[in-house]
């Protein structure tokens, strides 16, 4: 063992040597430590902005293309082709390999390559096979524009970056994570990526949206362009299948339907939803039953699915590219750009590189030309030497030597050379010029695309969207989003027990008196005898204080509960009476509802839903010199206020008791709802359509586009889909829908007016008859609606427009009649235009001019279901009436 030596213990001499040979620890491990994060984040983890490819998939591709010949090859293969470059193992190389076949752009596949739906895995490397598609072979490669390097040993040269003329990167999204940093860009829609491509060389504005090949709905209200802080939210595709089952038909970026599925039983073993059963049954498509339990709102289990499981995630966007051999955080408007004016770069490579070659085509043919017509291969003959061969060619080109774009070499005289006797005998002079002149052609239109690349360039993205663009649509459709508030959603998988003498509230409390059913993640508020409220989050068991007079779920916001309240003050003796409402609190925490003094106490106490107000009966003491001692107290004549109000004062003398005397009425009237068009929700906050104040009793008319309408209550938590709705808002009795729709058993379009007079809520009824085939093309609930109809009076006949205004002109029917038969062969297209705004005179003058115009009365042969089909004389009849167009 050697030994430690003191530097200050040796020679002067020595000691400096020493010391200049010392290296400190601590530097070394801070230097391999950079050293090695340099190296994770440039050769593993992070996309190059060039291509959008980390090493081992830019290798990947290379040796695909090393090994291209049109057929398939073993996966296993290929992995070993591109270990000649990627200094990693086999199983990196097949992982990354499989992620960039399932994204179904670059590779065409073969055999089972797994399921990025269901979470299958692909099979061995060695029983699935590969092959570059057309379109990576068309946007990816290119040997002449490619800037090489040598391979990790030295022995093979590999691209440092691909010639990629396309977006690559935000079409494939990329994951990844360094020392230090990670990226994560989502990926983006072919077809749109192109067209924002396009924009870019147009200068105009471009906005960019993640697409996932899985489907389903993303808000991208936060989306910040893919950069650093935003966040998108992804849902399932949840459909009504009917009242006992919904359907899950795509599910969000990120997910399986294993995953999906585990997290709906967890969310039901855990008391958030209640459900009978979840089936997976995908295949081809992805569909996952859930089967609800009795009773059970499909509408609020959809809510509770996007609140509790998968059905609902949120995904981070972090776009970190490497620009430069530096990573560097971007947007993917940046990236776009980048990729885009890079693509217009190679694109002015790549025609350069083809001017050269063909003005190397039209020098050549011009001296093979000008050495056999003039025939300077005869003048060879007599040289005895090689050197005198080419000095007699170059004579005999010199005259010419000022047409050529450059000198001529002495390559060029040797290649004149090595033209054979037999090509020489025949030459074919007019198919030399033919050639010529479609070089020069070709020149020139290579010569005018460098003078209008941008123009060029469009028409390149142009061409590849032509080429490739089919079936690549997106698959994500954009929406906003909804809050959820879980505690509204989440199903009651407890039951809420007080004990008032004792103080304590809780789930645990099953031998003390039952309040409500509950969820376990919501809160309750209790109201005591003293004058406090506190709202606590649910428990066992909990201590709220003594003499509790009242206990609920509290919700939150609750506008329209309202709590009407008798206090004696314990100081001045007085009572006094308030109305309030509890909308937001701090948990845990006590609120004085008196004014504060000591010995105040509750005298009458209620909680009303929707704001009612009761009149009681006050009787004073005995004792009091009050003349009236028993007098009756109307709460409708205070006013709703804070909870922090001191309230009205009702009478200074002492009370002795207070019992009701009539239940009272609302004093809050209807309630006003608004509709959201883009989320499909119905809201008391003022966004979207003002649909009209609600009270007891009131529908909503929902007409869906299927030929179908249907009654619903205004509950905040029903759900519509937009996209299916064509008319939706306060149910009317005499609101009259007009219809233009196609009857499949009669093979004929009709038209008809009818008042909606079914009174059942939640269930559907098909207006257009449940034929199969039939449907709806127009439905206007305007008073005075008008339909432009184009149409053929005749098969194979001209299209006409006409202008339908069915008011004046047919006759209100029943819901289920066929109406009136429109006498045309085809029709075309109905369109819904503004109504007219006329008074009943011209009503009334409409309809006696049409009925003048009855042309035709034809014997029915379809059935007729309504009454309204009759006429006066009790006989059937169908009208055909051309008056009905202006």
């Amino acid at each position: 063992m050697s030994e430690i030596l003191d530097p200050t213990e040796l020679p002067e001499e020595q000691n400096e040597n020493t010391l200049h040979q010392q290296t400190v620890v601590s530097g070394l491990y801070e230097n391999w430590f950079l050293e090695y994060a340099s190296y994770v984040i440039l050769e593993r983890a992070v996309p190059a902005v060039e291509d959008g490819l980390k090493p081992v998939q830019r290798r990947i591709l290379h040796a695909l293309k090393e090994m291209d010949d049109g057929r398939f090859n073993k996966v296993a293969n290929v992995i070993g082709q591109t270990m000649q470059y990627h200094p990693h193992g086999d199983a990196s190389i097949g992982d990354a390999m499989t992620t960039i076949g399932q994204k179904n752009l670059v590779f065409d596949t073969q055999g089972n390559w797994g399921d990025v739906r269901t979470g299958d895995g692909a099979a061995a490397p060695r029983y699935i096979e590969v092959r570059l598609s057309k379109f990576g072979n068309d946007v990816l490669f290119n040997p002449q524009t490619t800037e090489w390097q040598l391979s990790y040993d030295g022995r093979k040269k590999e691209p440092v970056t691909l010639p990629v003329k396309f977006p690559l990167l935000l079409a494939l999204g990329v994951e990844g994570i360094a020392v230090g940093l990670s990226t994560k860009i989502l990926p983006h829609n072919f077809i749109e990526l192109i067209d924002a491509s396009i924009n870019i060389l147009k200068d105009k504005p471009v906005t960019l949206y993640p697409d996932f090949l899985t489907g389903g709905y993303v808000d991208i209200s936060n989306y910040n362009d893919g950069s650093r802080g935003g966040k998108v939210r992804i849902r399932a595709k949840i459909e009504e299948f009917d009242k006992k089952t919904l359907i899950i038909r795509e599910i969000p970026f990120g997910t399986t339907t294993t995953s999906i599925k585990d997290s709906i039983i967890k969310a039901n073993d855990d008391g958030k939803i209640k459900i009978k059963k979840v089936e997976d049954l995908t295949s081809k498509d992805v569909e996952i039953h859930v089967h609800l339990a009795p009773g059970v709102s499909p509408d609020i289990t959809i809510d509770a699915l996007y609140a509790f499981t998968e059905c609902e995630v949120s995904v981070s966007p972090n776009a970190c590219v490497i620009i430069g051999d530096k990573p560097h955080f971007v947007s993917v408007t940046d990236i776009l750009k980048i990729n885009t004016h890079q693509t217009v770069a190679l694109l002015e490579r790549e025609l350069q590189i083809r001017r050269s070659e063909l003005l190397e085509k039209l020098l050549y043919s011009s001296l093979e030309k000008i050495f056999i017509e003039n025939r300077i291969y005869r003048k060879i003959e007599e040289c005895e030497t090689f050197e005198a061969v080419l000095a007699t060619i170059d004579k005999g080109l010199k005259p010419f030597k000022k047409q050529f774009y450059r000198e001529i070499t002495e390559d060029d005289l040797i290649r004149l050379t090595e033209i054979r006797i037999k090509r020489i005998s025949k030459y074919d002079a007019f198919k030399a010029e033919e050639l010529m002149r479609r070089l020069e052609q070709e020149l020139a239109e290579t010569d005018d695309n460098l003078a209008n690349l941008t123009r060029y360039a469009i028409s390149y993205f142009k061409e590849l969207l032509k080429k490739y663009g089919k079936g690549r649509e997106r698959k994500t459709e954009i929406r906003t989003f909804n809050t959820i508030a879980a505690n509204v959603v989440a199903a009651n998988n407890a039951k809420l027990y007080v004990d008032r003498e004792g103080g304590f509230v809780g789930t645990g409390l099953k031998k003390d008196e039952f309040v409500s059913d509950c969820s376990d993640i919501d809160d309750i508020i209790v109201f005591r005898r003293d004058g406090k409220c506190l709202v606590t989050k649910v428990q066992d068991k909990t201590f709220v204080g003594k003499d509790i007079i009242y206990c609920a779920v509290f919700k939150k916001n609750d506008e329209r509960k309202v709590y009407n309240l008798l206090y004696l003050d314990g100081k001045s003796g007085i009572t006094m009476a308030k109305r309030f409402s509890v909308t937001a609190v701090t948990r845990d925490r006590e609120y004085d509802l008196t004014m504060g003094n000591p010995k105040s106490k509750v005298l009458w106490f209620t909680a009303n839903d929707n704001g009612e107000a009761e009149v009681v009966t006050i009787n004073l003491t005995a004792q009091s010199t009050a003349k009236i001692k028993q007098f009756d107290y109307n709460f409708a004549e205070v006013g709703i206020k804070n909870r922090s109000a001191q309230g009205n004062i009702v009478t200074k003398y002492p009370v002795r008791k207070v019992s009701l005397k009539s239940g009272g009425v609302s004093t809050l009237g209807g309630v006003d709802i608004w509709y959201d068009e883009h989320l499909g929700r119905l809201n008391r906050d003022e966004r979207g359509k003002y649909l009209g104040n609600f009270d007891n009793g009131m529908s909503i008319l929902v007409v869906y586009k299927d030929g179908q309408y249907e009654l619903t209550n205004y509950n905040l938590t029903n759900r519509y889909e937009p996209s299916e709705i064509a008319i939706l808002e306060k149910f009317d009795p005499e609101r009259i829908l007009s219809t233009v729709y196609y009857e499949a058993n009669q093979k004929s379009h009709y038209v008809k007016r009818f008042k909606v007079e079914t009174t059942t809520q939640d269930k559907k009824f098909n207006f257009v008859g449940d034929a199969k085939g039939s449907k709806m093309l127009a439905v206007s609930a305007d008073q005075h609606p008008r339909f432009e109809i184009v149409h053929q009076m005749k098969e194979r006949g001209p299209l006409e427009k006409m202008v339908l205004e069915p008011e004046g002109f047919i006759d209100v029917r029943g819901w289920k009649a066929l109406g009136a038969k429109l006498p045309f062969a085809k029709v075309k297209e109905v369109k819904l235009l503004p109504p007219r705004q006329i008074n009943e005179r011209e009503i009334a003058e409409n309809r006696t001019i049409n009925s003048n115009l009855l042309v035709e009365e034809a014997d029915i042969d379809e059935p007729v279901d309504e009454p309204s089909a009759i006429d006066d004389n009790g006989s059937e009849k169908k009208v055909q009436q051309l008056g009905l167009f202006s």
